[in-house]
């Protein structure tokens, strides 16, 4: 493509990397398609949904016009797949820190992991992790927690239209999850572990899907650059 394509807009399917922030991702790609493909330093390039630096999958990243798109797309349903870890807890709610409290699981079986999958189905009541961006008083509630500050955080109301479980491996648990925009899947680990009397908390997490775009389609960030022409 040439640079006025990618100045019209264009939406491109990205495999984010595990480890990389989705903004390095676009970092990345902004200054492969200034210094390869002569795009003017002020183009306009944007993705449509953040996903942690440890979670892997699908970003979509678009250019130009197609930024103003950005808030559509971000709309649209999304697709995860990934690991919860029964019988403990972390701050973060995934791997970010460390366990902070172990819990009882000879009482987990098949058939109550199974039915307690049925509470999550529909709309649903959600507390976004203390380890986020969103902000509080104007300050990220990450912020907050590495401060040591106890916050309040309000629920949100989000929808989960699939939850799935894959594979039962105790205490490994794997799922496939298709949820509204704002689902917080390390707060439906957590509160998956609590719904059965005991802890969980994210190890794995990619995104599969995004509204009718699938990760099977996206490319690697240096892939991209290196199909860039000089």
């Amino acid at each position: 493509m040439s640079a006025e394509d990618y100045l019209n807009g264009q939406i491109i399917l990205i495999d984010k990397p595990l480890h990389w922030t989705s903004f390095q991702a676009v970092n990345k790609m902004k200054y492969a398609l200034i210094n390869k493909a002569g795009l003017p330093k002020k183009f306009k390039i944007g993705h449509a949904g953040t996903l942690d630096p440890l979670a892997s999958g699908l970003l979509l990243v678009c250019t130009g016009k197609f930024t103003k798109r950005i808030t559509e797309l971000q709309g649209q349903t999304k697709e995860y797949t990934g690991t919860f870890y029964i019988g403990a807890t972390t701050p973060s709610y995934d791997l970010e820190t460390e366990i902070d409290e172990t819990f009882e699981t000879s009482h987990i079986d098949e058939i109550l992991i199974y039915e307690t999958t049925k509470q999550f189905l529909g709309e649903i009541d959600q507390k976004p992790p203390i380890f986020s961006a969103i902000k509080k008083d104007g300050i990220r509630l990450y912020e907050h927690a590495r401060a040591g500050e106890i916050v309040e955080i309000e629920t949100r109301k989000t929808t989960v239209h699939e939850f799935e479980i894959t594979r039962i491996a105790l205490p490994e648990v794997d799922f496939r999850i298709v949820c509204s925009k704002g689902t917080y899947i390390r707060s439906l680990a957590y509160d998956f572990g609590r719904a059965m009397n005991s802890g969980s908390h994210l190890t794995v997490l990619r995104r599969t899907k995004i509204g009718d775009y699938v990760v099977n389609d996206a490319m690697d960030v240096t892939l991209f650059e290196q199909s860039l022409i000089h």
